[in-house]
C-alpha cells in the first residue's frame, strides 16, 4: 500500500529545510492546519497528512482492528515519516495525536528531532487514587460516548462549541462541527473510544527526544494540570502556556501557535 495515498500526505515549504510534520486530532483532517502551515512553510519543509478514516485518506485502509488502539495510529506516524526519507522530523501532534507521537518517538527515537505536544492529554479520565486530574470522570466519558453513539450529528453540534471554547467566534465552532460531520459515524465511534479511553500516562517517561508541551490558557478538554503532568513525566521537556483559549489553538490563535512551533524547531536544530 502506498503510504502517501493511504494518509493523503502533502509536502510543502522549503526543500532541504528542517521538517515539521503536523498531525490533526479527533474528527478533523489536515485542513485544520491551514492557518498555521503558511507561516511554517517560509522556513521549513511542512508535511501534512490525514489519519486513516479522516479527510481524504484511503478509507479502504481503515479497519477496527488496526485503528481500535493508539498503537495503530503510531504505526502510521512512523510509516509516514520513514516513507518520506527526509531525515529526523519535528512531529507536532494536536490533542490525541500528541500521544501517537509519544508512542512513536518512544519506539523509534531516531526518526524524531523533537516533539511538539499541542493541547495533549495522556488520559482524559480523572484518577482519584493517584490524584491525577484528566478533566472528566469515568461517568462523564461514558455519557459522552453514549451520546455520540446515539446521535453522532447531534453530538457534533453540541460538543464543537465546548471543544473550541471561543463563544464569541461562532464561526470556529461551525467549522469544527462541519469537520466532525464529514467523518463516517462508525469510524468516529471507534476513534472516539481510542481518544477518550486510552491511558498513555506510563508511556511518557520513555520519551527521550526534545519535547515542547504547549497548552492553552483555558481548555475545557485538557485543563492546565494535564500539561503540568505531561511536563513532569517527560525528562527535559519544556512547558509553555499559550494565550490562546479553547482546545484548537491552530484555529483560534494560528500566529501564536506557528511562532511557538517555529521557535522550538529553531532551538533544537
Amino acid at each position: 500500500m502506498d503510504v502517501r495515498i493511504r494518509n493523503h500526505v502533502t509536502v510543502t515549504g522549503r526543500t532541504g529545510a528542517p521538517v515539521v510534520v503536523l498531525a490533526h486530532g479527533f474528527g478533523c483532517d489536515q485542513n485544520l492546519w491551514r492557518l498555521v502551515a503558511p507561516t511554517l512553510e517560509r522556513d521549513f519543509t511542512v508535511v501534512l497528512f490525514d489519519h486513516v478514516g479522516s479527510g481524504n485518506s484511503q478509507l479502504s485502509a481503515w479497519s477496527p482492528d488496526r485503528y481500535g488502539s493508539m498503537e495503530g495510529y503510531a504505526d502510521d506516524v512512523l510509516e509516514v515519516c520513514q516513507d518520506l526519507a527526509l531525515g529526523p522530523v519535528t512531529f507536532v501532534g494536536h490533542s490525541v495525536s500528541a500521544m501517537m507521537g509519544v508512542l512513536a518517538a518512544a519506539r523509534k527515537p531516531e526518526v524524531f528531532a523533537g516533539l511538539v505536544l499541542l493541547a495533549p492529554s495522556p488520559c482524559f479520565i480523572d484518577d482519584p487514587a493517584t490524584g491525577y486530574r484528566g478533566g472528566f470522570s469515568a461517568a462523564d466519558i461514558d455519557e459522552l460516548l453514549e451520546s455520540l453513539d446515539a446521535n453522532y450529528l447531534g453530538w457534533s453540534g453540541a460538543m464543537a462549541p465546548v471543544i473550541m471554547g471561543n463563544p464569541d467566534r461562532p464561526e470556529l465552532s461551525a467549522e469544527l462541527t462541519n469537520s466532525f460531520c464529514r467523518t463516517d459515524p462508525e469510524i468516529a465511534r471507534v476513534f472516539a473510544r481510542v481518544t477518550f479511553l486510552s491511558d498513555n500516562r506510563s508511556d511518557l517517561a520513555a520519551v527521550r527526544v526534545p519535547t515542547l508541551i504547549a497548552q492553552c490558557s483555558t481548555d475545557a478538554i485538557a485543563p492546565p494540570e494535564v500539561g503540568e503532568f505531561v511536563h513532569a513525566q517527560i525528562p527535559g521537556s519544556r512547558l509553555i502556556t499559550l494565550n490562546a483559549t479553547g482546545h484548537c489553538p491552530q484555529l483560534a490563535a494560528p500566529e501564536e501557535t506557528a511562532e511557538a512551533i517555529a521557535a522550538f524547531v529553531q532551538a533544537t536544530r
